[in-house]
């Protein structure tokens, strides 16, 4: 019984990584086609469809609770083979990503909020400017600099354990790379993390944990 369910966990933590890369494309595809992707993005754009960016705003808070899943599956299939100092970096990094998409969304659900009923007072004094460039600095720049720190501190978990194909921690070095040394807004760019945790919570959910020498058990 003990075993059955040792083995059911982190298939269905590794779902949970799914989830959270379905839900934050979604919810960062919703305000792409919603919204200009430029800092200059005027407030009657926001008003106007003020629906669909609140819809994607409000599937940040169950894609961070995913994500926690999906950090809790890694460190599950790792067990006692688990580095204490990459482990470190890796929650770390883990946790601050997920505080930077939580800000930036109760910043942006904030902002809608005001905007749907006194617009004139966010604009005129400026308000309105100053917090989509919060938002920008929070998830563009402090919440994708983590993703990168996370996906350099994980995939070096994972190559130096073998839990997954080789290809897929080489796969993380290259994309956080991108994310580490990105500059300026590139639309594509934040896809690259969620992409990346979708292919780890599917290698994790295709292979079975009993064929991982030293999983938990």
């Amino acid at each position: 019984m003990e075993t059955a369910q040792a083995l059911r966990t982190p298939r269905a933590a590794a779902i949970a990584g799914i989830l959270f890369s379905v839900l934050l494309i979604t919810s960062q595809v919703l305000v792409w086609i919603s919204l200009p992707t430029t800092l200059e993005a005027p407030a009657i754009d926001v008003i106007r469809e003020s629906r669909k960016v609140s819809l994607a705003f409000n599937l940040v808070p169950f894609a961070g609770i995913a994500f926690l899943w999906f950090i809790a599956v890694v460190r599950n299939r790792l067990g006692a083979r688990e580095d204490r100092f990459f482990a470190t970096v890796f929650l770390g990094s883990g946790l601050l990503y997920v505080a930077m998409i939580f800000t930036s969304a109760a910043l942006a659900g904030g902002v809608i909020r005001v905007l749907s009923k006194t617009p004139e007072i966010l604009v005129q004094t400026g308000a309105y400017d100053l917090v989509r460039a919060e938002i920008y600095q929070a998830m563009n720049v402090y919440g994708i600099k983590m993703a990168g720190v996370f996906m350099f501190s994980t995939s070096t978990i994972l190559l130096r354990t073998g839990i997954v194909p080789r290809w897929i921690p080489v796969l993380g070095y290259a994309f956080g790379a991108i994310l580490l040394l990105s500059i300026g807004i590139i639309v594509w760019i934040p896809l690259l993390f969620p992409v990346w945790v979708f292919v780890v919570s599917a290698a994790i959910l295709i292979e079975n944990p009993s064929n991982v020498p030293g999983a938990s058990p």
